[in-house]
């Protein structure tokens, strides 16, 4: 089997060392087969602490490790790859990188979030559909594998609604939501599907409530709390049945679930999450930061 290069921009999250070892080192339990991470740029965010303090380590890791050529700009990655892997941790950088690699007509991966602003996500999503760009982004937690052995399950009726809860911590240049509150949306939108109409966020010093309401009434809300447990969990309302569901439950880390949708995705070169949903994602956490500060419903954009 032919091993398609891939490319990494943005070594300032551990996503990028996750990543490059599930798919270079044959040896772990949990290899991903088809690809090699064979080059990367760095990237970095000089005003986000969490970017501008790991990029350095975490460049010379998988570069010494893993023996991935660092290249100086995103074009040099897109150019000498077939596949990329677009990590970097500032999702308000992604809409200009994606725009310097489209033209590319390389499958791209964007980590979450995609973008900040539902008209930036929009526009990645034109860019790519303008060059024939095959894209994906999303949470690994959308793939967790207790949560989805849990949605393949059969003769439990159909699905009234869902709490979901995790952890929510908030970095200033990501928003509110978009930084950690966007794993608890994506498992959302695993099990409700997209539809959503409007939502209503309410929120303290520790702990977050967002409520969101579908289109064929069903309700969805997501507890988000900066000083709980850590857990993401599901409590999935079927018309059948209840279960809940605790992310954490499989030995299967999240990061392997979710790159295994995405070398089918580089492979294959068709879509395994509808752009429309991933877009109702942003602009549904988007509604949520508008109500935060309202204090009001919110329709989504």
């Amino acid at each position: 089997m032919t091993l398609l290069n891939i490319g990494i921009i943005g070594l300032d999250t551990s996503h990028a060392v996750a990543f490059t070892r599930l798919l270079n080192d044959p040896g772990h339990p949990y290899h991903i087969p088809g690809g090699r991470v064979t080059a990367a740029f760095p990237g970095g965010s000089p005003d986000f602490p969490l970017s501008a303090g790991r990029v350095d380590g975490f460049t010379k890791e998988i570069k010494e490790q893993f023996d991935v050529a660092i290249l100086n700009t995103p074009e040099e990655v897109a150019a000498a790859c077939d596949a990329v892997l677009l990590l970097s941790a500032d999702g308000r950088v992604h809409l200009r990188q994606f725009r310097s690699i489209a033209s590319y007509g390389k499958p791209v991966f964007i980590d979450k979030p995609l973008a900040l602003r539902t008209d930036e996500a929009k526009e990645i999503l034109a860019a790519a559909y303008s060059a024939g760009v095959p894209l994906m982004s999303s949470s690994s937690l959308r793939y967790a594998d207790a949560l989805a052995k849990e949605l393949v399950g059969e003769g439990r009726g159909s699905i009234l609604g869902t709490d979901v809860s995790g952890p929510m911590d908030v970095q200033p240049t990501q928003s509110h939501y978009f930084w950690y509150g966007i794993h608890a949306v994506e498992m959302l939108y695993a099990v409700m599907g997209s539809g959503a109409k409007e939502v209503t966020a309410v929120s303290t010093e520790t702990e977050e409530l967002i409520t969101g309401v579908w289109e064929d009434g069903r309700i969805g809300t997501v507890r988000g709390s900066r000083r709980g447990t850590g857990r993401f969990t599901a409590l999935i309302h079927r018309s059948e049945d209840c279960r809940f569901i605790d992310a954490g439950a499989s030995d299967k880390p999240w990061y392997a679930s979710l790159l295994e949708q995405v070398m089918i995705m580089f492979t294959e070169r068709r879509t395994v999450l509808p752009p429309e949903e991933t877009l109702e994602v942003i602009s549904f956490l988007e509604a949520a930061e508008k109500s935060r500060r309202s204090g009001c419903k919110e329709r989504l954009m």
